[in-house]
């Protein structure tokens, strides 16, 4: 289930992209999985078709889907994450909300970590 929060720092289109990606990457969506329609996605999520069709645009151009006129819109093969990899996922999620830190405040923990672990360069990131 997706879902659109208006007060959110991030505009309704990075959260359609993040959320459909996380759903990718932890097996929700399996590959092959065809997605709504734009024009249905965005009148579930009360939001103007063009937001859906650049979160599905930014999501083609990582890779995680693919678009074609007769089969649609479906999710590519290879981009799910391994267990140990959501799990620990699942385990900073739960230990930053124990803590009191908010989505933002543990990504940005995620990001110091990320630098560390790539020797301070800051690696590739991928949205």
């Amino acid at each position: 289930m997706i879902s659109v929060d208006a007060s959110s720092v991030l505009s309704p289109a990075e959260q359609i992209r993040s959320q459909l990606a996380a759903q990718i990457r932890t097996g929700q969506l399996q590959q092959d999985s065809r997605l709504p329609p734009v024009r249905q996605l965005a009148a579930d999520l009360r939001v103007a078709p063009g937001t859906v069709a650049k979160a599905y645009k930014e999501l083609e151009s990582m890779g995680l889907i693919r678009t074609a006129r007769a089969a649609g819109t479906r999710v590519n093969p290879g981009h799910t994450a391994t267990g140990p990899l959501i799990r620990a996922a699942e385990e900073l999620a739960r230990q930053a909300a124990a803590e009191g830190l908010d989505l933002i405040g543990a990504q940005g923990l995620l990001a110091h970590a990320w630098i560390e672990a790539s020797g301070g360069s800051g690696g590739t990131y991928q949205r």
